[in-house]
């Protein structure tokens, strides 16, 4: 995984050595290899962050932990900033920060 902020990510995954954080770490470095083994095939990172998503997710994380994952990467990895406006696309969200997608709504 290519790091911009190699403290910052050092710092994340010594706050997370639970059990459900370690989790999010271990899918976030599967994640991030993944997207990079595609893009530098030719990839762009819109046509492959979903499936390549569901094939890092070995562990069966929750929604929650794949948007923790969402914004870890988008504050560590070199293409984070990338992933993180292509996530928040995926919500119809072009602002700040990273879509929680853990929210559900129910609809009458």
């Amino acid at each position: 995984m290519k790091l911009i902020n190699e403290a910052g990510w050092n710092k994340t995954v010594e706050n997370n050595r639970d059990p459900y954080g370690a989790c999010v770490i271990r899918f976030c470095e599967r994640w991030a290899d993944m997207m990079e083994q595609e893009i530098a095939k030719g990839a762009k990172l819109a046509d492959i962050a979903k499936k390549t998503s569901h094939d890092a997710d070995t562990e069966g994380i929750t929604g929650f932990m794949y948007g923790c994952a969402v914004n870890i990467l988008a504050h560590v990895w070199e293409h984070g900033e990338e992933l993180r406006r292509w996530h928040n696309g995926e919500y119809d969200y072009d602002g700040d920060g990273v879509v929680n997608p853990a929210i559900l709504t129910v609809g009458v």
